[in-house]
């Protein structure tokens, strides 16, 4: 089995990034620069909005149904791909037993990354997460190095180490600070490593069993979005959010239907928008990007949602920014 260890994973999105920067060609140096500037926002836009949006509704309106709402998030990405398949705009491989049985392991990781996400995001202030998601790219580096016997130079471990001292001072200095919250995020850092690496060794397997020997991005996001459909049905019952639904008011206001129903369709729209801008780029700049992205969005969170913060949370929070740019910086010298 060929391994992916020089490629880079969209967390995000769920698909393997390779390691070289291939932009488009085009007659046009200008129409290049544009598409790749639209892209870009595109990109920026749809995930900030993904995040402060499932914010709003998880704290705002106070909702305690965290596995119903990427449920919901789901069955819309699947009903929108679903669509533009039978219009023929895209292709995705057809959801065969051998495909979904070596898939199925990776799907539940992926859930369980979805739904700690949301349960981290309503105890913990945006720019928080935000600055301890860092502590997975401490351990995916980890399990490259016993997985994948891939070495890391100096200057990514400092970045890495920088991370890990921002993350603890982060929560040391939090006025907000949630026990529960964290706990739920430390559990989000390792099933979100977990996924990243699990996708690499089961990657290649599953292009295997693929009728065209590839597997796209649609293709993905319609394998993720439909199999976690009956995990995630399974799951309200576990944890008895049915009993929730049936007596919240919420579900009797348009409004939230309007919100939740936005949420869906920016999930689809970091997916899709991540795909274009890294082809009118390419890794390193989409990889940059992602990272300098983080910093606008801490900076809304805490002010969108009137976040109590301090001089040192707030020193806290931009240095573990900072870490992220000079890792993914770290990481273009190491490919390259």
């Amino acid at each position: 089995m060929k391994s992916h260890e020089n490629d880079e994973i969209d967390l995000e999105g769920g698909k393997l990034v390779k390691d070289k920067d291939k932009p488009t060609r085009s007659k046009g140096v200008i129409r290049v620069q544009n598409q790749a500037l639209l892209s870009g926002i595109a990109y920026c836009i749809s995930s900030c909005s993904m995040i402060l949006v499932n914010k709003y509704v998880l704290s705002s309106y106070d909702f305690n149904a965290g596995i119903s709402l990427m449920l919901y998030q789901n069955f819309i990405s699947v009903i929108i791909v679903s669509m533009l398949r039978f219009l023929g705009l895209i292709s995705t491989e057809p959801l065969t037993w051998r495909l979904i049985k070596v898939w199925l392991p990776v799907n539940i990781i992926f859930v369980g990354m979805l739904i700690t996400s949301m349960f981290s995001l309503k105890y913990i202030n945006v720019a928080m997460v935000t600055v301890l998601k860092n502590v997975t790219n401490v351990i995916t580096a980890l399990g490259e190095m016993y997985l994948f016997q891939k070495d890391h130079d100096s200057r990514v471990w400092a970045a890495l180490f920088l991370m890990i001292i921002s993350a603890i001072s982060g929560g040391i200095t939090d006025l907000s600070f949630h026990a529960v919250g964290y706990s739920w995020q430390l559990v989000n850092c390792f099933l979100t490593a977990s996924y990243s690496l699990t996708l690499r060794r089961v990657m290649d397997t599953a292009k295997q069993v693929t009728k065209s020997g590839n597997l796209n991005e649609f293709s993905m996001v319609m394998l993720n979005n439909t199999l976690s459909l009956p995990l995630g049905l399974i799951l309200i019952f576990v944890f008895n959010e049915v009993d929730y639904l049936t007596r919240t008011p919420l579900l009797r206001l348009p409004t939230f239907w309007l919100v939740v129903t936005m949420s869906g369709f920016l999930g689809l729209a970091i997916s899709f928008t991540s795909m274009w801008f890294l082809h009118q780029t390419g890794a390193t700049t989409y990889s940059l990007v992602g990272s300098l992205n983080k910093i606008p969005l801490s900076v809304a969170g805490i002010l969108l949602f009137h976040v109590p913060t301090s001089l040192q949370n707030s020193a806290s929070i931009f240095f573990g920014l900072l870490a992220g740019v000079i890792f993914a910086r770290a990481k273009m010298r190491e490919r390259s």
